[in-house]
């Protein structure tokens, strides 16, 4: 096996996607340069950001809408699945409330969390079968929350809270945006009030921590957050923030921080450690989806994050497929500073807890890397298809807030 050291972080820079769409013939372009890196000018937001454009554009909706209606497969059974779930019917009653707390006393960030769900699948409903009952049921609760929550609180996790429930807020936001019932005004103004805040500060300051303390899942929720906001503010300082720290940031969530090892295995396929591959994989799926979430969101502005530093989010999602699918992968010890003194940590072997756990995250990922760009993601698609799909959503995956932690539902949406 061979492998590179995670000190040798290249800052090189990718011809972004919005460039080959506009100087070279479009998608066919980006197809076809793949992952090779070439030295352009610094990132810069979209000039006219796209709606809808976070985790769906308007073609995944148009294609999921007409297949729907046809009754083909697998958009039909990933549409049952949505329409099954308790969380996507128009009778859903929002619970908003002003302090959400996740971390120490008096948690009750489950509100949030179940209302998010919610607001997207009644959304997705809208957009993909148009009953207006179910546009009417999330900007009812996309309002009441916009127009109620002034605080997020609670220990630590608080900031996993503005990360998490931040970016799939947006999304849901998204989706309604231009309904004549949603109050798209005060959804801007919560996420720039009170979720980008905690976002900016976790990312800038980390609670104080060692800069390596906190796992790369608690950089990538916040910057997924901002993302989301930079687009559904249409703000492009917020749009720069969240990708120039994806590239380039200190934090374990930037790109060659969260995958600190390369390999190629037996088979020939480029592989990369995860950096929380150590800790349990439950949070190495959650990572999965997280970053999923980044590269999407910035694929439908236009920015090929996917592609970044020769594809090393592919690689990490084809390790993290294969050994939570019953392979075998290679691990590095992993080594890094803890609380605030930075007292040194390690880990020897790759962690079998919450081995083979289903998160719906690897639709996103095998409908981008296998059929919008034609490549052998051997491991992502058996992952897939063998052990999760069709995908559904928030209610679906539990009732404890790891069956939250994604939107879901990428059967529907993603698949080409």
């Amino acid at each position: 096996m061979s492998r590179t050291s995670p000190h040798e972080h290249l800052r090189r820079t990718e011809l972004s996607r919005r460039g080959l769409l506009k100087t070279a013939g479009g998608l066919t372009a980006a197809v076809a340069l793949g992952g090779a890196t070439v030295a352009t000018a610094a990132h810069a937001a979209p000039a006219t950001f796209t709606h809808p454009g976070m985790l769906h554009n308007a073609g995944d909706i148009n294609r999921a809408k007409v297949r729907v209606a046809a009754g083909t497969d697998p958009w039909l059974s990933g549409w049952n699945r949505l329409t099954a779930n308790s969380h996507s019917q128009s009778t859903w009653t929002n619970r908003a409330t002003a302090t959400i707390i996740r971390g120490g006393t008096g948690q009750n960030y489950s509100l949030l969390y179940n209302d998010i769900a919610a607001a997207y699948q009644n959304a997705l409903r809208w957009k993909v079968g148009g009953t207006e009952a179910n546009a009417v049921c999330a900007a009812n609760i996309l309002n009441a929350w916009s127009r109620t929550l002034t605080s997020i609180g609670g220990d630590a996790d608080r900031f996993l809270a503005a990360g998490l429930y931040g970016w799939q807020f947006a999304n849901a936001c998204e989706l309604m945006r231009g309904y004549s019932g949603f109050d798209l005004a005060a959804a801007q103004g919560l996420m720039a009030n009170v979720f980008y805040p905690m976002n900016n500060s976790f990312l800038t300051n980390h609670n104080d921590a060692c800069i390596t303390n906190y796992w790369a899942n608690w950089d990538l929720c916040n910057m997924a957050s901002v993302l989301a906001i930079g687009i559904l503010n249409e703000d492009s300082a917020k749009y720069d923030q969240a990708v120039t720290y994806f590239k380039s940031g200190a934090g374990n969530g930037s790109i060659a921080h969260a995958v600190p090892y390369l390999y190629t295995d037996s088979d020939g396929y480029a592989l990369g450690q995860w950096q929380e591959s150590g800790r349990d994989q439950g949070h190495t799926v959650l990572g999965m989806g997280q970053m999923g979430a980044i590269c999407e969101m910035a694929w439908n502005q236009g920015d090929d994050l996917y592609s970044y530093d020769s594809r090393r989010f592919m690689r990490a999602a084809q390790y993290v497929a294969k050994y939570n699918s019953g392979g075998d992968v290679p691990f590095t010890t992993y080594t890094w500073g803890t609380g605030q003194s930075c007292a040194q940590s390690s880990q020897t072997v790759v962690s079998s807890a919450s081995r083979g756990q289903i998160r719906p995250v690897w639709a996103m990922l095998h409908f981008h890397y296998n059929r919008r760009i034609s490549l052998d993601d051997k491991y992502i698609s058996a992952m897939y298809y063998d052990l999760v799909a069709p995908e559904g959503g928030g209610g679906d995956y539990g009732s404890d807030s790891g069956g939250y932690d994604q939107l879901g539902f990428g059967t529907l949406m993603y698949a080409k």
